[in-house]
């Protein structure tokens, strides 16, 4: 973006700020600059001075639109987002740690001389934080082959907010084994692993989440704290004095004996906590007695920092409305007493204009008189923002024309390579001539056209500048590239089998029960580990490790607890049976209907035309890997003479539509007619806004059939479907009534299938015959259930979810007056939304009124399931367009409708709803590129059930995305797989469990096809009597033990159990004994594998080899004879119908003995006589 800092940096006007700035006046007023005119400004400021600047903007969504055009004019690394909260309550609250690490990378880098741009609203600068000097060195920085011991570092983590666990998965986390320590860095993309040898770090490596695999080496690494308000246990003791010297005094000034007696319980169990040294939600309001010398961000920054402040009327504006807000919200948590009025939690605006000591900047669009402020210079631009053009070619032309003959500059901007390409073609066929040029460079053509997005453009007459963004010239949105978030979901879904002691466990043979822990027990003189599963009427069952596999986590339901059996009986066989039966007659619809799609023929598409290239690249926003995939799988489908029946699931918002327009689109280019069917007007009309805006330049004619037409409307639709004129309907199930006939229906799209009535099902059953139909739905198909289904059903699955640029900010706490009102004004603030979400009828209507008489200026409507359909989706639809600003519903909300302008969510008694719930709504907030709100409430109640409040702390967890995500998988991974095989299949899901189910039917399907055979691995009987397990000293904790010796029963190669043995010593240090043996056994179950050795047995003194007897004749005798006297008195061989070989151990410790066979096992390779028979047995 060099140009135009360049050119600006040659204005006389900026020239003259610039010399206000090097004669050190204290306050200067620029006039005339707003948008992104205003950051290209303050771009070539920072880069003509050189020195740090402060921009200061009224709100967090204004600071993200400049740090976004700041980005693209600088390199990235110079420009920093502080993003604060900004309400104040919530900085009590428990917070989800998105934006953490964002605010700790902040100012860590200041207290390391950061002297770029920094953004942030200013709710950022009322803060306290504690001092810079004591925040700088919380910070440790440790190097390879320093002396540092091990607990020193323990001790500092704890000090500065690091939380201990057994396996680091999230920011923040730290976990202990040995000589090695995990920690997980906020600021960091990836945690990292040191460990030590004596008290000298040996080596740091970073690690990866998913797998706990070390991928590199680094020579030295900073640590910074883990949160922005971090103490060590006698700052807390200290405070505690304080607020106990606080609380004494307020309890003499008060009258009021209930009051005296809430104070004395909620101000005594934080002051009690602040004793014991512990950190705690909420501990935020005593920032001002653990640090009595706190700070705020200004004095963080360097001494010659320029404080640049963008519109200060609106900064002083909302500047008073905040301090409102928290003096409200005080008086209402002294009422409760929970609060003491010497606290003092922030700073007002006066006090921070006093505490500011550097050069100010005041950037304002017109000029105005601004009270407390004394400019001592004033520069005013004459500049305005870009006109749109809506796509209309030649009222560009005619500005183009005005500004060639004024002999200005211009500069197109497009989003990417393709668009701009095609911006170039456009403005040539309308007589633009524009050359192409590299981002960076400035150049003397007159007009240009370069890659880049910006939010707007300008035009400055002092310069004689013309900036142009593709947004303005055709009105669609720019291409915004995504923000890779640091958390993987696909890959967490993997994780919601863990197995923890409690979970209901299935076990093939004996049925459900409940898993108890591993135990270690010694069973004839050997110490083995096993899996303890209590059944009913006190039975026990023990389960060696090495038959992990014969237990899976049962995932049932969330509402019940399943059946638990007792061992012996014939109740669960017959459970088995009839599910069995059940599965295999799904098995059999399945295959049979398959088999008659191979057979149907219908249209084979062409390959894509470069119309469809060109409409790809229009999307505005990056594609996920999934997406891309699944649009790959549908257009192969397409491209076949069968006619494609392929299910798309994805999660709401996981760009399932957008794969869907694609195939419209390819389906449209062959002059085929597209069908769109889904189950609710809304989202017909929804789907219809969509398509419209994305095929705008195309012509291409949408149409949409729905009870929302009038009759002549549906009938001028009707017409034009029969002649051929309209390309792509999107309808209710209107569109299977009678009087609906295509001239050439090519492709029927059908969004969530399952909630069409059965007679609609049925229709759309005739109305698929021989043409391409795709399937959308929203509930996840587990992966398990995917992989049973191959070969009967195609399922193309989206599992990543796009990455809005900002995640859902997640709170959990109490429900207040104030909290709701503050979060509707400040959505209102930005004009955006706001849902409400009330799950009782019978009230709804008070709750209403209650946020009306909260919020006057909120023009508020009610929703709920009991209402008439047609007065449900008015209201839903005028919601839709904007005619109000809160929704107060029941959880209907939940299903399809998506509103891009609701970015705040507030949920009333949200510990009353089940997590996969809770997931499902957080998911309908954060839909475009703002930073949303989730406000999980609860009742003021001290005894909450014992249920709700194990789900008020999961809903906490579930504040990081992720953890929550598990759960709320489980769940939908259910429902998912009734859709798909049919509503009475959740009761035999839920009698043997998910797992088992999906193995039943993957195994009925595969002997219909007769494929049986071919999936039988061989699998060699080892009975070797040694102690090879994983000692609770080396690994505590039991999830990873489980995870290990899932892994250690799956390797069959060679190079697998070396690769897993490499990954045990990564992450749990150097192997003990027992462990080796755990490795050298699997090694020697690998050789098994490979050479067919059927079974490897301990008979006292002996250990005894057998072939199996298909390799007899396979075997070069010589050179196994030749091998057996290669170890003296120790190998005997003997034929028969398969051959022996026997180890003669008497006398040997076990580990020689183990080694001996390994020797042995290696120089075996040259014994069978074909190469081919080692490398079939090899094969998985």
């Amino acid at each position: 973006m060099g140009p135009l800092v360049h050119y600006i940096r040659q204005d006389k006007d900026f020239q003259a700020t610039v010399s206000g700035l090097r004669e050190y006046l204290r306050e200067q007023l620029v006039v005339g600059l707003s948008g992104t005119a205003r950051m290209v400004y303050l771009a070539a400021l920072h880069e003509e001075v050189d020195r740090p600047v402060l921009l200061v903007t009224h709100n967090l969504n204004q600071a993200q639109k400049a740090v976004e055009d700041l980005q693209e004019l600088l390199p990235k690394e110079k420009v920093l987002l502080y993003p604060a909260n900004e309400l104040i309550t919530t900085e009590i609250a428990l917070a989800s740690h998105e934006s953490l690490g964002e605010r700790v990378d902040v100012l860590s880098k200041l207290t390391q001389g950061f002297s770029g741009i920094i953004v942030v609203p200013f709710s950022g600068l009322r803060k306290f934080f504690p001092p810079h000097q004591q925040f700088s060195h919380a910070h440790v920085t440790l190097k390879v082959g320093q002396e540092y011991q091990m607990d020193q570092l323990i001790e500092k983590l704890v000090a500065n907010g690091y939380e201990r666990v057994e396996k680091v998965e999230r920011i923040g986390e730290y976990s202990v084994r040995g000589g090695l320590i995990d920690l997980y860095p906020v600021t960091f993309s990836n945690p990292i692993r040191i460990e030590w040898f004596d008290d000298e770090v040996d080596s740091i490596r970073p690690f990866s989440i998913v797998d706990q695999r070390s991928f590199d080496k680094w020579l030295q690494v900073c640590i910074p704290p883990a949160r922005e308000l971090f103490a060590t246990e006698q700052t807390l003791q200290e405070a505690s004095l304080r607020v106990q010297q606080l609380l004494d005094e307020r309890l003499l000034e008060v009258k009021d004996s209930e009051l005296k007696r809430k104070l004395s319980e909620e101000i005594q169990f934080d002051i009690e906590r602040l004793k014991n040294g512990t950190m705690f939600t909420g501990i935020y309001k005593y920032i001002s007695q653990i640090y009595p010398q706190a700070e705020s961000l200004f004095d963080y920054l360097p001494r010659e920092t320029v404080v640049v402040f963008d519109e200060l009327t609106r900064i002083i504006e909302n500047a008073r409305q905040m301090e409102r807000e928290e003096g409200e919200w005080q008086t209402a948590l002294l009422k409760q007493g929970e609060f003491l009025p010497s606290l003092k939690i922030s700073l007002t605006y006066d006090e921070l204009m006093l505490r500011c000591p550097y050069q100010r900047l005041y950037l304002t669009l017109f000029m105005r008189q601004i009270t407390g402020i004394q400019p001592q210079k004033i520069t005013q631009f004459i500049c305005k923002g870009m006109q749109q053009f809506h796509g209309q070619m030649h009222v560009l032309k005619g500005e183009w024309d005005r500004l060639e003959k004024a002999n200005y500059r211009v500069i197109f901007y497009a989003s990417s390579e393709e668009r701009m390409e095609r911006l170039e073609r456009v403005l040539a066929d309308y007589g633009m001539e524009v050359v192409r040029t590299q981002s960076g460079e400035a150049t003397n053509v007159r007009a240009t056209v370069r890659v880049g997005t910006l939010q707007n453009g300008f035009e400055m007459s002092g310069v004689r500048l013309a900036v142009i963004t593709e947004s303005e010239v055709f009105t669609n949105k720019q291409r915004r590239m995504r923000r890779v978030s640091k958390l993987d979901h696909a890959e967490k879904i993997k994780d919601y089998q863990e197995l923890k002691p409690g979970d209901y466990v299935v076990h093939v043979n004996h049925g459900i029960g409940r898993y108890a822990g591993i135990v270690t027990l010694s069973v004839g003189g050997l110490q083995k580990d096993y899996l303890h599963v209590q059944y009913a009427g006190n039975d026990k069952l023990y389960v060696p490790v090495e038959q992990i596999d014969q237990i899976q986590k049962y995932v049932g339901s969330e509402e019940r607890a399943p059946r638990v059996y007792s061992l012996g009986g014939s109740e669960w066989s017959k459970v088995k049976n009839k599910v069995r039966s059940s599965v295999e007659d799904i098995a059999q619809d399945l295959i049979e209907l398959y088999a008659k799609r191979q057979q149907a023929k219908g249209h084979s598409f062409n390959d894509d035309t470069p119309y469809q290239k060109e409409f790809e690249s229009l999307f505005p926003y990056e594609e996920t890997p999934d997406q891309l995939r699944s649009i790959v799988e549908i257009k192969g489908d397409m491209e076949q003479i069968q006619p494609m029946d392929r299910l798309l699931c994805g999660d709401v918002g996981y760009g399932k539509t957008e794969v869907a327009i694609r195939a419209a689109f390819k389906a449209t280019m062959e002059g085929k007619q597209v069908a769109l069917l889904v189950p609710t007007t809304i989202l017909a009309q929804q789907h219809f806004e969509t398509f419209r805006e994305r095929f705008a330049d195309f012509p291409v004619k949408i149409s949409v059939l729905s009870r929302f037409r009038t009759r002549k409307e549906q009938k001028v639709t009707i017409d034009g479907l029969s002649k051929g004129e309209i390309d792509i309907v999107i309808g209710t199930h209107r569109l299977l009534s009678k009087d609906v006939v295509f001239r050439d229906l090519g492709l029927l799209i059908i969004d969530e299938e399952q909630r069409f009535g059965v007679k609609h099902k049925e229709k759309i059953k005739q109305l698929k015959h021989n043409i391409d139909v795709l399937t959308l739905t929203a509930t996840p198909i587990p992966r398990t259930l995917h992989m049973a289904m191959m070969g009967v059903r195609d399922l193309s699955v989206i599992e990543t979810p796009p990455e809005n640029r900002f995640p859902v900010q997640t709170y959990v706490l109490e429900y207040s007056g104030a909290l709701v009102r503050e979060a509707i004004e400040r959505e209102l603030a930005r004009d955006g939304q706001v849902y409400f979400l009330y799950n009782q009828v019978h009230n709804i209507d008070q709750i209403a009124d209650q946020v009306r008489l909260l919020v006057p200026e909120a023009r508020v409507v009610v929703a709920h399931g009991q209402m008439p359909e047609t007065e449900l989706e008015k209201v839903m639809l005028d919601f839709l367009d904007g005619e109000y600003d809160v929704l107060v519903s029941t959880t209907i909300i939940e299903t399809g409708v998506d509103i891009p302008n609701v970015n705040t969510l507030i949920i009333y008694d949200a510990d009353k709803m089940g997590l996969s719930q809770l997931y499902q709504l957080r998911g309908r907030v954060g839909r475009s590129n703002r930073i949303a709100y989730a406000y999980f409430t609860y009742q003021r109640d001290k005894v909450l059930s014992e249920t709700a409040e194990k789900r008020l702390q999961a809903i906490k967890e579930f504040t990081e995305l992720g953890s929550g995500f598990k759960i709320a998988m489980r769940d939908l991974s259910i429902r998912g797989a009734g859709n798909l095989l049919g509503a009475e299949q959740h009761g035999h899901i839920a009698s043997v469990g998910f797992e088992l189910y999906s193995q039943m039917l993957k195994e009925a399907v595969r002997e219909l096809q007769g494929k049986k055979e071919e999936h039988t691995e061989f699998e060699p009987q080892i009975d070797l009597t040694v102690n090879a397990y994983l000692p609770t000293e080396y690994i505590h904790d039991e999830e990873q033990k489980i995870e290990l010796y899932k892994k250690i029963r799956s390797v069959r190669l060679l190079q697998e159990v070396k690769d897993l043995e490499e990954e045990i010593e990564d992450r749990f240090g150097d192997l003990p004994e027992a462990v080796q043996n755990l490795i050298r056994l699997a090694r020697i179950r690998a050789y098994a594998i490979q050479y067919r050795i059927e079974s490897i047995e301990q008979k006292e003194h002996d250990i005894i080899l057998k072939v199996e007897a298909s390799q007899s004749n396979q075997i070069n005798g010589q050179q196994l004879f030749r091998i057996a006297q290669s170890f003296p008195g120790r190998v005997r061989l003997s034929s028969g119908q398969s051959i022996g070989i026997t180890f003669k151990t008497k006398g040997m410790p076990v580990r020689a003995a183990l080694e001996m066979v390994e020797q042995f096992l290696i120089q075996y390779e040259s014994v069978p006589k074909r190469k081919g028979a080692v490398q079939n047995a090899t094969a998985k």
